[in-house]
């Protein structure tokens, strides 16, 4: 049973115990997520309304203009708990990302409650992104499907290992254990080559609260595992990776002749006074000389502080510039391999350069596809449709030298935006993967002197030759009162 169930015959040592646990206060945050209708905001609702933390004024409002089998039995619509929007209440739909907070006596959470219909994808990858674990909805009599192949594809891109299955509506098929084995069976299949590290299957029905926060009915006696609430108190924090000291510099602090300081937000690793780094991508040297926040010197910084670093000498430092440890360098070079999802309308342009902003850094960017997700195969598939919702492998080629960590080290320094230089909109999210291709300078040795006409070296500009080794040759020096290439 879970804590809110138990704790009138609680112990005083079990009282004790769950007194420490709950000094934690870092919270899980995790996501609901599946396919339009699978009931997302109705058991999120019950789950707030059952741990007894709707606030009085929410909960009066949920009840007023409803007509419905709940208010007979002086319960709120559930799904009115969560849609804020005037255009979610009138459809009945979740369009944006609703997040909520709340506690046991065991531990706290965020939970963001995301859109499942697909023209809203883009809104459920952004709540996706900063979830350590993803509550993936499924109605007992649709099954699995395209959405929910799609979000459950977005969850594994988001470096999200923990899934709890919702089987949910399980009431409306009479709690037929067959049809519950029957999605399991096939969600084993979906799921296997995304490598989660934790399945927890539970057949509930969030409209009668059977397996949110209480047991199920003597119809569910066949099902022996936790409750939705259970799973999320035993599920843990993402774990953070030790890959060395980040700090993206935001901004350079000058308030006058006598102080510089790069400020920013620690994204990985720790760093004290006395410490050797390096400033990316300058590759310069110095040492910290000193850690400051706003109100006063620190003799550390770790993973999550705002600081301001001073160093013990004047570098070249700017925003956008990675200040890192000595040991544990970034992946650098001049193309990345990385998966995205393409959340433009009207898709990607592979020839077109996209601004592409990781941290605080902003670089132009080549897109170049290379696999597909077939959502119905559930196979990678060699293709250049980049279209909106699609799930892609891609190369990511730079005019310049670019540095990132692989996502599953490092959530901040390993993800990315593309943003479209005419409009200013985000058009696509992703992630360096693991698979990571270098392309090297060119050597002097390898350079040959090369004489062409004018509009000879027009046309090969247009060729995909030219195209595929760009960065390469944006090495090369174009002298235009010779023609020369060197």
């Amino acid at each position: 049973m879970s804590e809110l169930a138990s704790i009138k015959t609680e112990t005083p040592q079990e009282s004790t115990e769950v007194m420490e646990m709950s000094t934690d206060k870092i919270p899980l945050r995790f996501i609901t997520c599946g396919s339009v209708d699978d009931g997302k905001s109705t058991l999120i609702g019950r789950l707030l309304w059952d741990t007894k933390v709707v606030p009085d004024d929410i909960a009066a409002n949920s009840h007023a203009g409803r007509d419905s089998d709940n208010s007979e039995l002086s319960l709120p619509d559930f799904a009115n708990l969560l849609d804020g929007l005037q255009a979610e209440r009138e459809q009945g739909i979740t369009i944006d990302v609703a997040y909520r907070y709340f506690s046991t006596q065991k531990r706290s959470f965020i939970v963001a409650d995301t859109p499942g219909h697909k023209q809203y994808t883009r809104n459920m990858a952004t709540g996706a992104s900063t979830a350590d674990l993803a509550v993936l909805l499924v109605d007992a009599r649709a099954g699995i499907l395209e959405q929910t192949r799609r979000h459950l594809n977005i969850v594994s891109l988001m470096g999200i290992k923990q899934v709890i299955l919702a089987i949910n509506k399980i009431d409306l098929i009479d709690y037929n254990q067959e049809r519950y084995d029957e999605i399991i069976s096939e969600f084993n299949t979906l799921s296997k080559p995304l490598g989660f590290s934790s399945i927890t299957t539970i057949p509930t029905s969030a409209i009668n609260g059977e397996n949110v926060v209480s047991q199920g009915s003597e119809a569910l006696s066949w099902y022996e595992g936790p409750t939705l609430l259970e799973a999320l108190e035993l599920a843990s924090k993402r774990s953070v990776q030790s890959i060395g000291f980040r700090l993206s510099v935001q901004r350079v602090s000058r308030p006058d002749e006598t102080f510089r300081g790069y400020q920013g937000t620690v994204s990985g690793g720790s760093i004290k006074p006395g410490d050797e780094v390096i400033i990316l991508p300058s590759g310069e040297r110095a040492n910290v000389s000193q850690i400051l926040t706003f109100d006063l010197v620190r003799n550390a910084a770790v993973t999550g502080d705002a600081v301001t670093l001073v160093l013990d000498r004047q570098v070249d430092v700017s925003r956008g510039d990675m200040i890192i440890s000595v040991g544990g360098q970034p992946e650098t070079g001049y193309a990345f391999d990385s998966k995205l999802i393409v959340l433009n309308d009207n898709g990607l342009n592979a020839d077109k350069r996209y601004w592409l902003k990781s941290a605080s850094r902003r670089q132009k960017v080549r897109i170049q596809a290379e696999e597909v997700l077939d959502l119905n195969q559930g196979e990678w598939l060699a293709s250049k449709d980049l279209s909106v919702n699609k799930i892609a492998k891609v190369r990511l080629k730079f005019d310049d030298i670019a540095f990132f960590d692989p996502y599953q080290s490092n959530r901040d320094t390993g993800s990315f935006i593309l943003i479209d230089p005419d409009t200013n909109n985000t058009v696509a999210g992703g992630m360096i993967t693991e698979s990571v291709s270098n392309v090297t300078q060119l050597e002097s040795t390898d350079m040959s002197v090369v004489v062409l006409p004018t509009h000879i070296l027009r046309q090969l500009e247009q060729t995909d030759l030219f195209k595929e080794n760009e960065s390469l040759i944006k090495q090369l020096q174009f002298n235009p009162t010779d023609l020369t290439a060197t």
